[in-house]
């Protein structure tokens, strides 16, 4: 296995990383030049464009290539790797994590019907329609590549899995980044990953404004994103001393932050059902943590919260639905309530939502995929 990806962190381009790397049996290929940061669009664009190029090349050109899996990150990733499966003549695997363009039409960055949006589709069902297989994450993905009629050879939905590996739960008392941040004895809400515009945020800081009196509680918002930008504004400008902003946490102490928690927020725009996915939703079961979702009545995140009791929805725009949970989370008395909601949420991963399952439906469907006739 031959992998090819940037050599550098796509939140901070100065963290830099091998460019060679050979781990598990598996060969790591870092391209340079494949990031310069998220500080605009512009910027973005020409990082994922010296990707990709490198990416083409490499894939023309690399000795003894048996099949090409490529994923839709970044976003013009399938039409490459559909170009070397082409060329080089092997089966393609389609792994969408999101689907594009219909997601930068939903958040209002592209407008239906423009040339761009039409070249982009067209592209996209051609990967779709030549890949042997096509995996999406959940049902609603699913339903909408098949509302495309692109002709799939095989569509197949495996959730992503949590990284087991990283997130053994810690206990509340004695955590090292609750005594660090100085949350020790406070009611913790924190949502961490990236603030996405597609995951909107507005109820949970109009909640924190409304709570701002409450010495318990504490909002801790984890990560970096675009949508991170209006909740620093409000904190700074309005004084919002309870809420707490931190960087990204390094992969080796993750498990300290996200067991910090009591309760972990996870946002799905309303529009945004079958088009992303929310995976900060396992990294909260695999702490045992319960869950509140920002977001629509039915979801991948609801159809779990059907099978397993360990979480709360909350609608996009009740502010006070949200500050009156997490009133009555915080009181002592609903302390067994938040442990029986981990619980449930150990049980959802004990039923298929863990690594060794995932990963195991992974290999079986890319092997199969792989055997495909050329």
């Amino acid at each position: 296995v031959r992998v090819l990806t940037a050599d550098r962190g796509y939140d901070d381009p100065s963290e830099r990383f091998p460019a060679r790397q050979v781990t598990g049996g598996v060969e790591v290929s870092r391209l340079r030049w494949s990031s310069f940061g998220k500080r605009s669009m512009a910027v973005r664009l020409l990082g994922m464009a010296c990707f990709l190029t490198q990416a083409l090349l490499r894939g023309i050109l690399m000795p003894g290539v048996g099949a090409v899996l490529v994923s839709t990150s970044p976003p013009m990733a399938g039409i490459v790797g559909w170009a070397v499966a082409r060329l080089r003549r092997v089966p393609l695997v389609y792994w969408v994590m999101d689907i594009n363009p219909d997601q930068a039409v939903a958040s209002g960055r592209a407008q239906a019907g423009s040339l761009r949006v039409k070249a982009f589709e067209n592209a996209n069902r051609r990967v779709l329609h030549g890949a042997a297989s096509v995996v999406v994450l959940d049902r609603f993905m699913r339903q909408r590549l098949e509302g495309k009629r692109a002709g799939i050879q095989r569509l197949e939905v495996i959730a992503p899995w949590p990284l087991e590996r990283f997130l053994a739960p810690v206990p509340r008392e004695g955590n090292a980044f609750r005594r660090q941040h100085g949350l020790e004895g406070r009611f913790v809400v924190m949502y961490s990953g990236n603030h996405s515009l597609v995951h909107p945020l507005d109820t949970a800081l109009e909640a924190a404004r409304r709570l701002r009196g409450n010495p318990r509680i504490r909002f801790v918002f984890v990560g970096g994103g675009v949508g991170k930008q209006a909740i620093e504004r409000a904190a700074r400008e309005e004084g919002l001393e309870n809420v707490l902003l931190l960087p990204y946490q390094r992969l080796e102490d993750i498990r300290f932050s996200l067991s910090a928690a009591d309760v972990h927020l996870v946002s799905m725009g309303d529009a945004m059902v079958g088009l992303v996915h929310p995976s900060k939703f396992y990294g909260a079961l695999e702490v045992r943590r319960p869950v509140i979702l920002l977001g629509p009545e039915v979801c991948h995140v609801t159809d779990v919260f059907a099978r397993f009791d360990c979480g709360w929805r909350v609608a996009h725009g009740d502010a006070e639905g949200l500050v009156a949970l997490v009133r009555r989370l915080s009181e002592s008395a609903s302390e067994a309530v938040l442990e029986a909601k981990g619980r449930a949420a150990g049980e959802a991963l004990s039923a298929g939502l863990n690594a060794a399952s995932l990963r195991a439906a992974w290999a079986d469907e890319f092997e199969r995929a792989a055997m495909t006739p050329r």
